[in-house]
């Protein structure tokens, strides 16, 4: 849903007016699993890896390029964002909302997905023939 902003002290943009607090910020990462992606190639490549937008707030400039990630963000392919808020504010007010001029174009709150569990991956690794270990690095 396409909601345009007016007022940087609306209560649905707690997602990006809170977050300013590093121990704040940390709190509502595990409580809520929420991450946020900045610029619109993030944005993107977070989308094709699965991962669901809570909210995206962006210029309204960015909106027609931002229109075929929303769609494929599990919108039921709404350009629109269909239940998901799609924020839209001038520049100086996403100023005022976020504390800093968002130059990549926009940002998405998204919900950290569920890591797999060990066993999982294992079973998962090289193409499915599984591996009894793996390094991490």
């Amino acid at each position: 849903m396409i909601i345009e902003l007016d007022d940087a002290a609306d209560e649905r943009l707690a997602d990006y007016t809170r977050l300013t607090d590093v121990a704040l910020r940390r709190r509502l990462e595990t409580e809520r699993g929420l991450y946020m992606a900045e610029s619109t190639k993030v944005i993107a490549r977070a989308v094709e890896a699965g991962h669901a937008p809570r909210s995206f707030l962006m210029a309204r400039r960015w909106y027609a390029s931002m229109r075929p990630v929303i769609a494929a963000a599990g919108c039921g392919g709404r350009d629109d964002g269909g239940d998901v808020p799609v924020f839209l504010a001038e520049e100086d007010l996403l100023r005022a909302i976020t504390g800093f001029h968002l130059h990549r174009g926009a940002l998405a709150a998204m919900h950290r997905p569920q890591l797999a569990a060990v066993a999982k991956l294992l079973a998962s690794a090289r193409g499915g023939a599984g591996a009894r270990r793996i390094a991490v690095l």
